[in-house]
Parts: C-alpha cells; structure tokens; sequence
C-alpha cells in the first residue's frame, strides 16, 4: 500500500485547519503524522524537562525549555520532541504560533509503543542534519541513546550520566534519576 506524501506547504495547511485546533502533528519523511498521547511516556518527558530547567535557573542561563506541544522546524520537517532546549543567544524569543524556525540545539525523544522505528531514523538523521545534540529515551529498557553531529552514538544505561556537552555546559543528569518512581 502507498503512502500518500506531503508537500511541508500542504502539511502546514492541514495543521492549521481548525478542525485540528487540539491536536499535534509532526511532518516526517514526507508524512503527516499525529502525536499520540503518552502519559507514561510524558511522566519521563516531564522529569528531563525539570532537570534541564533547575538547571538553567540556578545557572542562570538565557533559554528556552519546550514540552511536547513545542513544534519545531527541523531540516525542512516539523517535528515536535518530548522536551527541547533553545538558548535566547540563537532565538531570543519562542513563537506564539506555528513551529519554531529554529531547530532545538537540544532535542529528547521519548520512545512510546506507538513510535514507527522507521520514522524515528528519518528523524535522527534530521536532527543531527541541524545540529541538534539529541537523546532518544527507552523507558521500557531504561537506557538512553545520545546522537552527537558527527560523532558515534552512545548508550547510556543506568549507571550512565547524560551531559549537556557545548549546549548546556556543565549540565549532568544520572540516567538512573530519570526512571525513579
């Protein structure tokens, strides 16, 4: 069976049609895909969003933290990632509607039983395409890929400890804080 693919100008049509006021698409690999609700998968979200937040207030530093219903444009497709951080130095202020033109300089993709393997690939390539140091969460096996530009990926498990690398310098978070009960 044939997959129907969008133009982004068609994509951009259809989200904004009033009929889909309340809901959540992201534009992959040509495709209109809608954003499924999660809770458990926002429970994860949720606790990286406060981290990274802590984080740039006690550090004080100028930037954006996003949730899931933050879109963002992302190497020409519109993606809208679990949580996404985007300093005031590159965008000093989020839009009020629509995706953002910049793409996150960090971007966490939760993984949900609903996410298509293939679609997450498409995505990986697009964020490392923009620059975006991304990191994909398994709930399920309690690990966390760390996609870098240009650099290999690495899995963190348990014992590992994510860092904010040149994004957000001197940011760590254990892994294992972000599975806790």
């Amino acid at each position: 069976m044939a997959v129907r693919l969008y133009t982004v100008e068609e994509f951009e049509q259809f989200a904004e049609m009033p009929e889909n006021a309340d809901r959540l698409f992201e534009f992959i690999g040509g495709e209109i895909v809608e954003v499924s609700s999660n809770p458990f998968s926002s429970a994860v979200a949720s606790t990286i969003s406060f981290f990274i937040k802590l984080f740039i207030r006690q550090s004080q530093i100028q930037g954006h933290v996003t949730g899931e219903a933050g879109g963002y444009r992302v190497s020409g497709e519109r993606y809208a990632p679990d949580v996404a951080y985007l300093s005031k130095a590159v965008q000093p202020e989020l839009v009020q509607k629509g995706y953002n033109p910049n793409p996150p300089e960090l971007a966490v993709e939760v993984i949900s039983p609903t996410d298509h393997p293939r679609k997450l690939q498409v995505k990986i390539a697009n964020y490392l395409a923009a620059g975006t140091l991304l990191w994909v969460v398994y709930p399920q096996e309690r690990i966390v890929e760390v996609y870098r530009p240009g650099k290999p990926v690495e899995v963190l498990d348990e014992r590992g400890s994510l860092s904010g690398d040149d994004v957000l310098p001197g940011f760590t978070l254990a892994v294992k804080d972000i599975f806790q009960e």
